[in-house]
């Protein structure tokens, strides 16, 4: 039997979900179970899958990593090089090793991309010159859709016309870069580099050019950032004239530079769950106020150019080519994630070996899994939809669970939706977590009940 009034699943019962449905919010992403590849199997479990030529080929996309940055922010799990001109010339090589060693594979060519993310680290450290050859050798090498979505993440520090222009030459189409905020003090005590205004400024003089979308990257809960300053935050986004904004929450992750610092009394406690929760709600409200189109619970869009595919991709079912050290991704129903300690990167590249060290076989009902997450970043789940991936009545079983998070305040019923409130929109991690959980559960029941027949 499922507890179906257990806090973890369902959330407390409380007269503010937003603020106090759960604990706390953990973990960024939700996912569930595979099983490890035994590590002598795993080059040729990679090659097998890249040698194959998939009869039906859904969604897929290309992530390249570019594992450096100048400055490591105080929040930032990610980080792994300094960037150093030697370091990032030798790595660029290899880079393009891989590259066009897996773009020649069978895989890769037998169905087009429709994404393309560069992501890091920091990419646009890279040189004009090397931000216009990946971009060109992305499109002579890989098959793409007419309309593919090519981004280039990074920093507007030090990111200069040369160098826009050139990636705009080299084919990227969609720039996203990490603000996290406009306020000076903020940025400063999160290590961000430039004040606000230069930000401001230079987004600005980006989105004159007129030649493809320009996205920011907001973050809420960090180090002296005020509701207030929040709100100034959200108004910069407008100022700037970007084509779209992703709103980010804090997560508190031990270990990272902000946590020593706050132990240490060099920075003021970060926002506690329910600030957060306030910043949220203040978001949503203010996209709302000034017409913004909500691509997913945590994204917006001043028009149509800005569409986000890939990362509205990623959390489905799309498969998605890794390059780079510390890339991840899954091919052929493997999950895979790249080295990444650059020696090791470099010596596999040059001995003609995949670079990865690890890697996972999906566990059944990967499907399944993949809707769940993609269905609580968009906010809403479908009954018709969940149904047709398991061939059985999944939202009749899954009820309680759904009538329990209405009762919470982090969903409404309708005729075959369950559709997030803005409690349930803030949650939406951890009730999509909640979900697989339960799923696994009823599964294990039914089995025990077939066994016990």
């Amino acid at each position: 039997m499922i507890d179906f009034n257990n806090v973890e699943l369902v959330g407390q019962s409380t007269p503010d979900p937003l603020r106090y449905a759960f604990a706390r919010k953990a973990a960024p992403h939700s996912g569930g179970k595979s099983a490890p590849v035994p590590p002598p199997q795993v080059q040729s479990a990679l090659q097998m899958a890249l040698d194959s030529v998939p009869t039906q080929s859904g969604a897929r996309c290309l992530y390249i990593h570019i594992p450096f940055c100048r400055v490591r922010c105080t929040y930032c799990n990610f980080f792994q090089y300094a960037s150093s001109k030697t370091m990032i010339d030798d790595y660029f090589t290899a880079l393009m090793v891989e590259l066009k060693r897996k773009a020649a594979q069978p895989w890769t060519q037998a169905a087009p991309f429709q994404a393309v993310y560069i992501g890091g680290g920091t990419p646009t450290d890279l040189s004009a010159e090397q931000l216009r050859i990946l971009g060109r050798a992305i499109h002579d090498h890989f098959p793409l859709t007419p309309d593919c979505e090519l981004t280039l993440e990074g920093r507007i520090n030090k990111f200069g016309n040369d160098k826009f222009e050139s990636a705009l030459a080299g084919g990227f189409n969609r720039f996203s870069f990490g603000v996290q905020s406009f306020d000076s003090k903020v940025r400063r005590a999160a290590k961000r580099l430039d004040d606000g205004d230069v930000v401001i400024k230079r987004i600005q003089e980006l989105v004159a050019y007129n030649s493809a979308p320009i996205v920011i990257d907001l973050l809420f809960g960090l180090p002296y950032q005020t509701l207030d300053i929040w709100q100034s935050d959200l108004e910069g986004y407008l100022a700037s004239g970007a084509h779209g904004v992703d709103l980010y929450q804090l997560i508190d992750m031990q270990g990272l530079p902000m946590h020593r610092m706050v132990e240490q009394g060099k920075l003021p406690m970060p926002a506690d769950t329910p600030t957060k929760a306030t910043m949220f709600e203040r978001g949503v409200q203010f996209m709302a106020t000034h017409h913004q189109r909500r691509l997913s619970c945590n994204h917006w869009a001043k028009d149509n150019r800005e569409r986000s595919i890939y990362n509205s991709l990623a959390k489905t079912t799309a498969e998605v080519l890794p390059i780079g050290a510390g890339a991840g991704g899954n091919v052929g129903g493997l999950q895979m994630m790249q080295t990444r300690k650059m020696e090791d990167y470099i010596a596999a590249i040059n001995a003609d070996q995949y670079p990865v060290p690890m890697m996972m076989r999906a566990a059944p009902g990967g499907e399944l899994t993949s809707y769940v997450k993609a269905a609580f970043d968009r906010g809403v789940v479908a009954k018709r939809t969940l149904n047709l991936i398991v061939n059985e009545d999944l939202f009749g079983r899954l009820m309680p669970l759904f009538q329990a998070w209405e009762k919470n305040g982090l969903v409404k019923l309708t005729e075959g939706y369950v559709t997030l409130t803005l409690a349930g929109q803030f949650w939406n991690v951890t009730l999509a977590q909640a979900m697989i959980r339960t799923i696994g559960m009823l599964n294990d029941a039914s089995q025990s009940d077939h066994v016990a027949a």
